[in-house]
C-alpha cells in the first residue's frame, strides 16, 4: 500500500530533484573537452572563438580563458601573438611529443636519482667503517659530549667580558678618534663661517653675537682635546687601581 501524505511526497520529489541535478565538469575534463576542440578542429584559434566553441562542450565560457592558460602552461596548447591578435593552437601530434619529451625527462632524473642513491649508499658505508659500537666509541662520545659542554659554559662566559673585549676596545678607540677629528672639522668649519660673517657683516656685530648664543657658540666654544674625552683603555685603569 503505497503511503499518500504530503511529508512522504515531499521527500521523494526531492530525491527526484536531487538525483536529476546534472554534476559539473572537474579542471581535468574542461582541459580534455578544450583540448578536443583543438584536435578535432586542427585549426588556429582566437580567445573569443574558443569562449564561443567552449560552452557546446560543456564548458562554460568564463572559465574558457583559465582552462586554455592551464593548457598553456603545461605545453600542451600553443599560443603566439601575431599582429595584435593573440592565436591558440594544438595538434595531437604536438601533443605526443611533449608527453614524450616529458618522458624522457622523468625517466633521466630517475636515473640520476638511482645513480645519486647508489653513490649515498656507497658514502654511508664507508662513513661506517671505524665506526663500529665498541667500549672505546662509547668512552669517546662521553669525552666529546663533555667538551662540548665545557666550551659552550665556556663561550658563555666569554660573553659576560664582551664590553671588555681587546679587540672591540680597540674598535672604540678608532671610532673616538674619528669622531673627534670629525667634531673638530666641523668647529674649524663655524669658526670660518663666523669669521665670515663678520666680515662680510660688521654692522650687525651685535646681532651676530646675539645670535651666536643662541646657537650654544659662546666664548669658551674651542677645539676638543683627545685627553678630555672618554678614557680610552679602561682595562688598564682598572688593573692600576687593582681591580
Amino acid at each position: 500500500m503505497r503511503c499518500a501524505c504530503f511529508a512522504c511526497f515531499t521527500q521523494l520529489g526531492a530525491r527526484g530533484c536531487s538525483g536529476s541535478k546534472k554534476r559539473g565538469l572537474s579542471l581535468e575534463e574542461k582541459r580534455e573537452k578544450m583540448l578536443q576542440i583543438f584536435y578535432d578542429s586542427q585549426d588556429f584559434f582566437l580567445l573569443k572563438e574558443l569562449e564561443k566553441l567552449g560552452p557546446k562542450k560543456g564548458v562554460i565560457s568564463q572559465s574558457v580563458k583559465d582552462v586554455v592558460q592551464s593548457l598553456v602552461d603545461d605545453d600542451l596548447v600553443s599560443k603566439d601573438k601575431i599582429g595584435t591578435s593573440v592565436y591558440f593552437w594544438s595538434l595531437p601530434s604536438c601533443a605526443g611529443n611533449q608527453l614524450r619529451n616529458v618522458y624522457h625527462k622523468l625517466e633521466s632524473d630517475l636515473e640520476s636519482s638511482k645513480k645519486r642513491l647508489a653513490e649515498l649508499v656507497d658514502q654511508r658505508g664507508c662513513l661506517k667503517k671505524g665506526r663500529e659500537e665498541s667500549d672505546e666509541r662509547e668512552e669517546a662520545l662521553r669525552e666529546l659530549k663533555a667538551i662540548e659542554l665545557k666550551y659552550y659554559e665556556l663561550k658563555d662566559e666569554m660573553g659576560q667580558y664582551a664590553d671588555n673585549d681587546p679587540a672591540a676596545l680597540e674598535a672604540l678607540k678608532k671610532a673616538i678618534e674619528v669622531a673627534h677629528a670629525a667634531t673638530n672639522r666641523w668647529t674649524d668649519n663655524i669658526f670660518t663661517m663666523r669669521q665670515w660673517c663678520s666680515n662680510s657683516f660688521p654692522e650687525a656685530k651685535e646681532q651676530l653675537e646675539h645670535m651666536y648664543k643662541e646657537v650654544g657658540i659662546t666664548d669658551d666654544f674651542d677645539y676638543l682635546e683627545l685627553s678630555t674625552m672618554v678614557p680610552l683603555n679602561p682595562i688598564g685603569d682598572q688593573l692600576l687601581e687593582g681591580d
